[in-house]
């Protein structure tokens, strides 16, 4: 039995886990085999899959993943300028401008002048953009559910936890980053 603490659940765990979402014994060993190239193949080409399904179902007129992102800093950071988002979303000024052009022309974000600088612009949500990515995300998060809820406890618990370690990687500098 594969319940959370059992001591053994991760060794008999770990192949119906690969069973049920892979095909083939390339997923099989991925989830047996705990050596560092073999389980950073496995998350990577999981993330990758699950992250093509969800782009998959974004419906006709949804929101872009940088347009998200854009939407998603503000949300988080409040008021940025269009150079302090580029750097955080790791996009060129010069390629984000036509995304925050979209965004305004959609009444989503604001742009106003800087308060120190007056030529400088600063980006901020409007209550309209506040409310765009929860819509946008509704089918999808409805379509991760319904897959969601074919799990057992322990795996949406596996998946919790994973999740909470993907976020915190998220934002993390790899070593040769860091100032």
């Amino acid at each position: 039995m594969c319940r959370p603490g059992y001591r053994g659940a991760n060794r008999r765990c770990a192949p119906a886990v690969a069973r049920r979402f892979g095909t083939g014994s390339n997923h099989q060993a991925a989830a047996t085999d705990n050596s560092a190239p073999t389980a950073i193949a496995a998350i990577r080409r999981g993330v990758v899959r699950l992250g093509r399904r969800l782009r998959q179902e974004r419906g006709e007129g949804s929101l872009s993943p940088n347009e998200l992102g854009v939407l998603g800093h503000l949300s988080r950071h409040g008021h940025a300028t269009p150079g302090e988002i580029a750097a955080t979303e790791r996009q060129r000024p010069q390629s984000s401008t036509r995304v925050f052009a979209e965004l305004e022309a959609e009444g989503l974000i604001a742009r106003e002048a800087g308060t120190v600088d007056r030529r400088q612009s600063v980006l901020r949500l409007t209550e309209h953009g506040r409310r765009a990515p929860e819509r946008d995300m509704a089918g999808r998060d409805a379509r991760l559910a319904a897959a969601l809820a074919s799990l057992g406890d322990t795996e949406r618990g596996v998946l919790t936890l994973a999740s909470a370690l993907m976020e915190r990687l998220a934002h993390e500098d790899p070593p040769g980053d860091r100032p």
